[in-house]
């Protein structure tokens, strides 16, 4: 907040993803947002620090089960319904009033700028879902009508997004805010160096494979030495500089690297950077989460 930032994304999601259509080992790769206690310490640094809210946006994301413990956790081919968690997941009517209700106490506010859908929910009807989101809005939970914005997977060694969803969410008038922007951190290091994240997160083990990733990678960090900046500044410039990009989501584990990542906001490229940047990117299958 100091900095200047003043958008802060969370979600409620205990359980685990599926990556490439397949359920991820929680000794790998645990639950992404610890089942409603990232809201709980986003609400309370809020509070804590006495932050304005009106200030601030705040976004958080429904559809998946929150299970009753923090480590609880709900994966793969499970059903929810099993666990007695009916009715508390997907977009149905009533997981959408209470999920939205939850969200609210845990964050300790009264409403919520951007409510996310985390998920598509083939087993609820579209209309159903409509009509339960527009009527959270008019009770008062929540206060924007139309969808906005979407976060997409959308990096310099992933651009499947330009085939269609960049040209369909600039068509409708809604903003790409992309999640992992430096593509589970491949795009913030030389190839080669070893990370704890790079060698445990499976996902950051899935992207960046290719020849053509692996030679972007290196323009990365070419042009980093050239202007004597991060590798990570790069990445974010170059998605900064892409029509329809409003934010990326960025995230981050110490003060140093969040103050590297904000310095990107002062990194222009310029037409033939871009170009060099992109040029050895090649089509790849779709990137498939959830």
């Amino acid at each position: 907040y100091d900095a200047g930032i003043n958008t802060f994304d969370t979600a409620d999601v205990g359980s685990a993803l599926l990556v490439l259509g397949i359920a991820v080992p929680f000794d790998v790769y645990p639950q992404v947002y610890s089942n409603g206690l990232s809201e709980e310490i986003l609400g309370k640094a809020i509070k804590q620090f006495n932050i304005p809210r009106e200030e601030i946006v705040v976004m958080t994301k429904i559809f998946y089960t929150v299970c009753r413990e923090p480590s609880g956790l709900i994966y793969g081919s499970m059903n929810p319904d099993d666990q007695r968690y009916t009715n508390q997941y997907g977009l149905g009517r009533k997981h959408i009033f209470q999920a939205v209700k939850q969200s609210l106490k845990r964050l300790q506010l009264d409403y919520i700028d951007v409510l996310q859908c985390h998920r598509f929910d083939s087993n609820t009807p579209i209309s159903e879902t409509m009509q339960a989101l527009h009527d959270v809005i008019q009770s008062g939970l929540h206060n924007l009508t139309p969808f906005i914005s979407m976060q997409n997977f959308y990096t310099l060694v992933y651009k499947e997004e330009e085939r269609e969803m960049m040209p369909t969410l600039k068509h409708f008038g809604v903003g790409s805010i992309p999640w992992s922007p430096l593509a589970r951190g491949v795009l913030a290091r030389p190839l080669g160096e070893k990370t704890k994240r790079g060698e445990t997160d499976p996902w950051a083990q899935m992207v960046a494979t290719s020849e053509a990733s692996k030679e972007i990678i290196g323009r990365v960090e070419e042009l980093a030495k050239k202007k004597q900046i991060s590798m990570a500044q790069v990445a974010i410039a170059w998605l900064l500089s892409k029509d329809g990009v409003t934010s990326p989501i960025i995230g981050s584990t110490s003060a140093e690297n969040l103050k590297d990542l904000i310095g990107a906001i002062h990194v222009k490229l310029d037409e033939n950077e871009v170009k060099y940047l992109e040029e050895p990117y090649k089509p790849l299958p779709v990137f498939q989460v959830g």
